[in-house]
C-alpha cells in the first residue's frame, strides 16, 4: 500500500474517532491476548468498536475485542486498544502498524505495550510477569520504511521508564522480571529446535506480536515500556502440547497484579 493511500485512511480514521470523544490521552496502553479486560479499570469510558472505525484492521483472534477505550485512570486520560491485529492474521503489515499511526496521529507520547508470551528462560514460570529490555525481531519485517521520521536507534524501550516500572512493582510487592523479548510471525507455535535458537540468541520469551509496533512507536518518538505476561512454558521446556486457551486462561489468573501494576505505573510515568 502506498504511503499516500495510508494517509489519506489515516485522516479518515482519526477524523472519526475525534468525532466520538472529547479526550486528548498522552498515554495508551495495548492489551495482548487475554489482557483487554483489563481495560475495566478505566472510568468515564466512552468505547469505539474499531469494526466502526473506517480502514481500521479487524482482530480475528480470540481474546482480542477490537475496542478503542478512551477514559480515566486517577484524572489521567488514557486511551486503551483492547485487542490488535497480528501479521499472521492478514499477512500484511500495514495492518500491525495501523494501530502505531493511530496513536500518533492522537498525540500519544508514552505507549505501554502489553503481550502474552511463552517463556524460553528456563528460571521463568507461567504467570510471570516480564519487563521488556529489549527485543529480538525475527519476524523480518522493517516497519521503519513505512515511516518518514528515522528516530529509530539505541533503546527503543525508554530506560528511565523501565526503572521507574521496576521501582514500582517493588513498592507493590509485584513479582516482575525482566528480559529480552523475541517476536515472531506465527501462527503456528515454534518447534523445540526453534525455541533452542531462540534461547542461544538471547532471548527469554517469545510471542508473535510487538516487535514490529514499538520499532514504529520508537520511530514516532514515543517512550515506550513493554511487559510480557508469561502464560506458558515454550516448546521443548514445557512438556505438553500448547494451546490459545492455555495462554488465556493464565492471563485471566494474573489480572489482578498486572492491573495493579497497570494503575501504578501510569499514575507514575
Amino acid at each position: 500500500m502506498t504511503r499516500s493511500r495510508v494517509d489519506r485512511q489515516l485522516k479518515e480514521s482519526l477524523k472519526f474517532i475525534k468525532t466520538k470523544t472529547t479526550l486528548r490521552p498522552k498515554t495508551g496502553i495495548i492489551f495482548g491476548s487475554g489482557l483487554g479486560n483489563l481495560a475495566a479499570v478505566l472510568s468515564s469510558r466512552q468505547v469505539i468498536e474499531t469494526t466502526a472505525i473506517p480502514h481500521y484492521p479487524v482482530s480475528t483472534v480470540e481474546g482480542h475485542h477490537g475496542r478503542l477505550i478512551f477514559g480515566k485512570l486517577n484524572k489521567t486520560p488514557i486511551l486503551a486498544f483492547q485487542g490488535r491485529t497480528h501479521f499472521y492474521e492478514s499477512g500484511d503489515i500495514d495492518s500491525v502498524l495501523y494501530p502505531i499511526h493511530i496513536a500518533h496521529g492522537l498525540g500519544l507520547s508514552v505507549l505501554i505495550v502489553t503481550n502474552a508470551a511463552g517463556a524460553v528462560n528456563r528460571e521463568f514460570s507461567a504467570g510471570d510477569l516480564m519487563l521488556i529490555t529489549d527485543q529480538i525481531n525475527l519476524t523480518f519485517e522493517n516497519p521503519v520504511v513505512h515511516s518518514r521520521h528515522g528516530k529509530t536507534g539505541g533503546h527503543i524501550y525508554d530506560l528511565r521508564l523501565q526503572s521507574r516500572t521496576m521501582k514500582l512493582a517493588r513498592g507493590q510487592n509485584i513479582p516482575l522480571r525482566q528480559g529480552v523479548y523475541c517476536g515472531l510471525k506465527g501462527p503456528s507455535y515454534e518447534t523445540a529446535a526453534e525455541i533452542e535458537m531462540v534461547r542461544r540468541i538471547g532471548a527469554d520469551a517469545v510471542g508473535m506480536s510487538t516487535v514490529n509496533e514499538v520499532i514504529l512507536a520508537a520511530d514516532y518518538g514515543m517512550r515506550v515500556v513493554g511487559i510480557s505476561c508469561i502464560t506458558n512454558l515454550a516448546t521443548g521446556i514445557a512438556g505438553k502440547k500448547l494451546s490459545h486457551v492455555e495462554v488465556t486462561e493464565i492471563a485471566n489468573k494474573v489480572r489482578e497484579p498486572f492491573s495493579k501494576l497497570l494503575i501504578a505505573a501510569i499514575a507514575a510515568l
